[in-house]
């Protein structure tokens, strides 16, 4: 008896370890938990978020818990800058926001980023790049003359050329366009295992290829890698983790709004601007704006309603994706569908030819830039769905259609961009058909600035005018 009941018992053990190894197989080439429920928030928390979503701040307001507005920011409220579609929606290029960031000169010197603000409740506050650039101007070049050998009288002398260092311009500036979203609650649900299996699988892709002599493979981006360990989702250039970061750090950097995660953004020209005892946005009401964006609908895929356009946006998506544009702008990542991204940062601009980055001249003596900072060329992925009603395009705004974003696609997609000049004119066509079914959610809130009697901001074939806007009796 003793002995069936040891039998058994090692039976179980062994049936366990099979079990428990099996399980480690799996999540290992797994894309992480599964997604069965999207983004939640209670009635409560969406109708207070969508009010300060929506609130027109100003200084020492009445909801503030601090000091309110400012004291820099560059609008007064969030759908100011996130309207198109719907309360949530991305924002056109005079939303565009300034950013800047600082090389440093010497090897042991540090790297420091900021917004030059548009607005501030004082006129001594007010930031410029005037400002920017007086903080940091240009490190003036020099010439070195190397001192000569020591002279050797059977020989002649050799006086050796002199190392002309140039200047060096520590400042680059870009502008930022606000981004849509919508969908960001289940962004916010792809796991870092999901999108670091994709990047390991598009490495072993980039190897075979190499092996192959195949180099006109699309080249594989990389994840931003945070200091602390996690994948940047948000921003674009993946500076932030989670949804709940990205809503802080607009609230702070935007508004002037400070909340339970970031303090208000402080000005230039004072950095010593006093800092109020409580933060604008308490516990509850930062929950509840982090809800609300949370809860956001996701974009939708909807087909053209005559069956010739149907066919070629159908045709479009095959296009789409033997060109290449889906090892990028992949469909589906981490359990979620239609969102069209890979969450790498990709370089999007070509090399100049005389192999230089188009950032000005290099100091080898200066330090490479940290591992969890992007290069100026690199930009994370953009989730395309709702790309139909999110004109213009690209990280800047410069690309007013999106033909014209396909054809500012150079660096790791130029192959993309290339493939796309070779199709017909009616494939091309369909692959803007495609991305015209890629459209923003219907059931979204509506605010002032979008106006409930206006038709959403269609997507741009070339020749389509840049807005469509309709008026009740009109």
């Amino acid at each position: 008896m003793k002995l069936q009941t040891l039998q058994q018992q090692r039976r179980a053990v062994l049936y366990l370890s099979t079990f428990v190894f099996s399980a480690f197989v799996l999540w290992q080439f797994s894309d992480g938990m599964p997604i069965f429920f999207g983004p939640t928030a209670s009635a409560a928390e969406k109708a207070l978020g969508q009010e300060l979503f929506n609130h027109e701040w100003q200084v020492n307001d009445p909801l503030a818990h601090g000091d309110g507005l400012g004291p820099v920011f560059n609008a007064k409220s969030c759908v100011a800058c996130h309207f198109q579609g719907g309360i949530g929606g991305g924002g056109g290029n005079k939303q565009n926001v300034r950013n800047f960031s600082i090389s440093p000169s010497t090897p042991d010197g540090e790297f420091v980023s900021g917004t030059i603000h548009t607005s501030s409740v004082a006129t001594n506050l007010k930031e410029t790049f005037e400002l920017v650039r007086k903080k940091f101007p240009v490190v003036p070049g020099r010439t070195i003359q190397p001192p000569a050998p020591p002279a050797d009288p059977e020989h002649c002398t050799y006086t050796p050329p002199p190392i002309v260092i140039p200047d060096f311009d520590p400042l680059r500036t870009e502008s930022v366009q606000t981004t849509a979203l919508f969908g960001a609650g289940w962004a916010d649900m792809v796991s870092d295992k999901a999108i670091m299996k994709n990047y390991r699988r598009n490495l072993i892709k980039g190897t075979i290829s190499d092996l192959k002599l195949d180099f006109d493979a699309i080249p594989q981006g990389r994840p931003r890698i945070l200091k602390d360990g996690r994948v940047g989702k948000f921003g674009w250039k993946g500076q932030f983790a989670t949804l709940e970061e990205f809503v802080a750090a607009a609230c702070s950097n935007e508004i002037g709004l400070s909340n339970p995660k970031m303090g208000q953004a402080q000005p230039l020209s004072h950095p010593e601007y006093p800092v109020p005892e409580n933060p604008d946005l308490d516990r509850k009401q930062f929950r509840a704006l982090v809800g609300f964006v949370a809860t956001l609908p996701k974009p939708i895929e909807k087909m053209p309603e005559t069956a010739k356009a149907a066919d070629s946006a159908i045709l479009g998506k095959k296009m789409f994706k033997s060109i290449g544009c889906a090892v990028c702008h992949l469909e589906d990542i981490g359990g979620v569908r239609g969102i069209f991204t890979d969450f790498l940062l990709h370089k999007l601009e070509d090399p100049l030819p005389s192999g230089g980055d188009g950032y000005g001249p290099k100091r080898p003596e200066l330090p490479p830039l940290p591992p969890d900072m992007p290069e100026p060329s690199e930009w994370k992925t953009p989730a395309l769905w709702g790309v139909a009603d999110s004109a213009p395009y690209m990280h800047d705004g410069t690309a007013p259609t999106l033909q014209a974003a396909i054809f500012k696609h150079g660096g790791d997609a130029k192959v993309v961009r290339e493939a796309y000049k070779t199709l017909k004119a009616d494939e091309q066509q369909a692959v803007l058909d495609f991305l015209g079914t890629l459209k923003a959610p219907e059931d979204v809130p509506q605010g002032n600035n979008s106006r409930p009697g206006q038709e959403r901001r269609g997507f741009l074939l070339g020749k389509v005018s840049l807005y469509r806007l309709s008026h009740p009796g009109e």
